[in-house]
């Protein structure tokens, strides 16, 4: 049972809302569970977050939501249940079941669940059936939709098949007070989907509240006032997006400059990472910048290290490792990341679950090995990629800093095969700097959400003026996003990759051809590392 402080805590959210109305989401292990909250946010409905674990049939009673959301997850119905109260869904409380959270309720009506001939990871279109249907008032026929699944639904007539897609007869469904998605409409991709969320959300459960969106800025920058005081800090600056948006926020704070400092690490990062940190940061009335070099370090680290794991776990020692020093120099006890929500998903941290959370790579900045001394701060794990770049803007962060490609903390050595060395990391880096050029130089740049030039160790035989030669292939991948969570391909002009292409084998003598990839997220992942 819930106990009499958490009861009370939601009673105090919803007077503090003037309202009775609140969502349960009951959080799957998904990597898109923060999507829906941010959507119903959006949308400016009350949701709290819940463990399917610890939340069961009687505490919702207690609780009264007026709708219930269940996101997707990494499990299987059939292979490995989750854990859930499925006397919940007898409640006669609307419930909107999202891909997992749909598989779970028509299992629980009797539908059966199975292994899918054609599994469906891609972005398509989906066939409306029933346009009445209050789930897709508005939407047209034929919108696209994120679809992440290897399990099917199986039609059957206790079930009102209301949307269907390529490979899945029952892309959504309606049971009496029963609503379910296949798809995933809280994705940027998914056409329409902040209308599937309204429409269950006003149509469905009849809720009546919305409130306008806090101004997040502002509520960090007094989270942040709060935190430091008169505290002495570090803040570990990489140039990208996220952590300038959070410099830009302890501006806005106006924390004195002799206070804090920000530490930028060399080494593995982009080509020209330190030339915008020293543009933007240097020689600042607001802010001290300290650059260290990290590079004989970290390839020391990385002697011997093959798997991407491996670098990761090694890079990670290392920045641990530099973070602490360079905060006991300054004598912080205090040191902010720019980690973002997906940064910490990704990571397998997450909303508090019992569900498996799947691990999809660790990140640098989250789960750190902090002495007790050393207290991390991240203003901006709540927040996924746009929401920081739009916190950054209303703080006076340039544009040219907001609209930065995302770059894996980790640095170019995720870009490259097998070991790291010097020389690998110097025809990498020459690759990467071709690409970005003339992203920019065709105006494609701010039309792509992450580009990436990877190093491999396959060799091909190549054909230089009039003798054989070999050379190694580099792999190019560009993707479109808003979120991070999931990607398409970037689908770049022909002539524009065949000049990338010519300029990479004939600038870079060990570079024998190049290779462009065009699979999304999913399955792959942006980074190849």
């Amino acid at each position: 049972m819930l106990s009499a402080e958490i009861l009370k805590q939601i009673e105090e959210g919803k007077r503090a809302r003037k309202t009775d109305e609140l969502f349960l989401l009951f959080s799957m292990g998904s990597q898109f569970d923060h999507l829906i909250k941010l959507m119903l946010g959006k949308i400016g409905v009350f949701c709290i977050v819940a463990n399917p674990k610890t939340i069961n049939v009687e505490d919702v009673r207690e609780i009264k939501p007026t709708g219930i959301i269940i996101s997707g997850g990494p499990a299987s119905v059939h292979g490995e249940p989750p854990p859930f109260d499925y006397a919940i869904f007898d409640l006669g409380i609307p419930v909107l079941g999202i891909c997992l959270g749909f598989q779970m309720l028509a299992s629980h009506i009797g539908l059966e669940i199975r292994k899918a001939d054609k599994r469906e990871f891609h972005l398509g279109p989906i066939t409306i059936h029933n346009a009445s249907s209050k789930l897709f008032l508005g939407c047209p026929d034929g919108m696209k939709a994120r679809n992440s699944h290897g399990d099917i639904i199986e039609p059957s007539g206790k079930l009102t098949i209301i949307a269907g897609s390529v490979n899945s007869p029952v892309a959504a469904g309606n049971y009496k007070h029963l609503w379910g998605a296949q798809f995933h409409p809280e994705v940027s991709e998914t056409e329409n989907g902040q209308r599937i969320f309204e429409n269950f959300c006003f149509e469905i459960c009849g809720a009546k509240d919305r409130f306008p969106a806090e101004d997040e800025a502002e509520k960090k920058a007094e989270m942040i006032r709060e935190t430091v005081g008169n505290k002495k800090f570090i803040l570990m600056l990489s140039g990208g997006s996220d952590s300038s948006a959070l410099a830009f926020l302890i501006k806005k704070v106006g924390i004195p400059k002799e206070q804090w400092r920000a530490i930028y690490l060399k080494g593995v990062d982009r080509p020209e990472d330190e030339d915008h940190v020293r543009k933007y940061f240097g020689n600042q009335d607001w802010i001290e910048l300290v650059v260290v070099d990290l590079t004989e370090e970290i390839l020391q680290k990385l002697k011997g290290k093959i798997t991407m794991l491996e670098k990761r776990d090694g890079f990670k020692g290392e920045y641990d490792n530099a973070m602490i020093k360079q905060a006991e120099i300054f004598g912080a006890v205090l040191v902010f990341q720019g980690t973002i929500y997906t940064d910490k998903c990704e990571s397998g941290i997450g909303y508090e679950t019992d569900a498996r959370r799947a691990v999809i790579k660790p990140h640098h900045n989250a789960n750190n090995k902090l002495p007790e001394w050393l207290r991390q701060v991240t203003p901006l794990d709540d927040c996924v990629k746009d929401g920081t770049r739009n916190i950054g803007r209303a703080c006076g962060m340039p544009e040219e800093l907001a609209v930065r490609h995302p770059f894996p903390g980790p640095g170019r050595i995720l870009r490259i095969y097998n070991e790291v060395t010097n020389e690998k990391l110097r025809i990498e880096g020459e690759c990467e700097r071709i690409f970005t050029e003339e992203l920019r130089r065709w105006g494609l740049y701010e039309k792509v959400w992450q580009s990436t030039a990877v190093l491999t160790d396959m060799i091909v035989t190549c054909s230089k003026g009039d003798d054989a030669d070999t050379g190694r292939i580099v792999l190019l991948k560009a993707v479109v996003s808003v979120n991070g969570f999931t990607a398409e391909v970037a689908e770049l002009p022909w002539d524009f990759l065949k000049h990338v292409s010519d300029r990479t084998t004939n600038e870079i003598k060990e570079v024998g051809a190049v290779y462009y990839c065009i699979s999304g997220k999913p399955p792959t992942t942006i980074e190849i590392g």
